[in-house]
């Protein structure tokens, strides 16, 4: 009876090992499927979020720390984060917008690489928006990571903002997202210091278990704003030291003189080629990706035969056991 006991025993253990993602994953990101909708939480609008800071709220900013307020969307709040940062305003966007790099500063991130980039002529009529600049990611925890596509939309110049969502296009591992950062200068220091704002919504599904859902649900805001605060500050230290620093991006309308005719023109051909060269690697990483999990399948198709071998093996030793016990005993 022992014998069967741990064939029964061992036939559990191998049902939750052989296939854990079967188990903990009742959806999977897909690069060439779209999303089971096109949006479920309200996007953020570009702009002013309208927070007024108190004397106890720029106390906390001037200390360093991240404020947290809650700012009006729908019938509800959102969290909002505010956060003073040693650098100018142009060294934070450009760590905002290094996308390629998320997986050396941001925290969780294990993979994000752009696929799509895509310029706009900033009209009234599309709110003045600049770009839009499509994005996989990959935040890992232990035994778990959650692949997603956002899409970002870039109103700088006039709005001084990047909202984003989810690519409904893509299938995620989320179940929805959308953020917002807002982005002025300081104050106090507009020429070296920057005071941004961020604010962040994630939807997950249920199989996601409670420790992500946590991560991303709560920490998820302080941690972002305390990273970018972090390598901007770094990449303006670095910068003075190299006498590269400057306070402010050059003006509109400075450029050299003998460049203005050809600048209109180099811009679109350097977009262009950004974009060719987005989508020529995003096409290329699927490749390895579905290379990869036919791999993965061809592998596990083997460890459960071997492993259901072994189990059958097992279980015809353990019956020939009993029934030799049973034998021996009837004698």
């Amino acid at each position: 009876m022992m014998g069967f006991t741990n064939t029964i025993g061992l036939l559990f253990a191998i049902a939750i090992c052989v296939d854990p993602k079967s188990l903990l994953f009742a959806h999977a990101s897909n690069f060439s499927k779209p999303h089971s909708h096109t949006g479920k939480v309200e996007p953020f609008q570009p702009g002013d979020p309208k927070i007024k800071l108190d004397g106890k709220a720029k106390n906390i900013l001037k200390a360093g720390k991240p404020y947290q307020t809650q700012v009006e969307s729908g019938g509800g709040g959102r969290g909002l984060v505010v956060q003073d940062v040693d650098a100018p305003t142009h060294v934070v966007w450009g760590r905002i917008l290094d996308y390629d790099n998320y997986s050396n500063m941001v925290p969780k991130t294990v993979e994000s690489k752009n696929y799509k980039i895509v310029p706009h002529k900033p009209t009234k009529a599309n709110n003045f928006l600049e770009k839009e600049i499509y994005t996989r990611m990959k935040v890992g925890f232990p035994m778990l990571k959650l692949e997603f596509f956002i899409r970002h939309f870039c109103y700088i110049q006039k709005h001084r903002s990047l909202t984003w969502t989810l690519d409904y296009t893509k299938e995620s591992d989320f179940d929805d997202s959308c953020g917002f950062w807002y982005i002025i200068p300081h104050p106090d220091d507009p020429e070296e210091r920057t005071r941004l704002y961020y604010s962040v919504q994630v939807g997950l599904f249920d199989w996601v278990p409670k420790f992500a859902v946590d991560f991303l649900s709560n920490k998820a805001l302080t941690d972002a704003t305390a990273w970018v605060k972090k390598y901007s500050e770094i990449e303006w230290v670095k910068a003075k030291k190299d006498g590269t620093a400057q306070t402010s991006p050059l003006p509109k309308g400075r450029e050299p003189v003998f460049a203005l005719p050809f600048g209109k023109k180099k811009r679109e051909e350097e977009e262009q080629l950004e974009r060719e060269a987005a989508e020529k690697l995003a096409l290329e990483d699927q490749a390895v990706a579905e290379k990869r999990n036919r791999f993965a399948v061809v592998r596990a198709g083997w460890r459960r035969y071997v492993l259901v071998s072994v189990v059958l093996v097992l279980a015809v030793y353990n019956a020939a056991m009993f029934f030799g016990d049973q034998h021996e005993k009837s004698q």
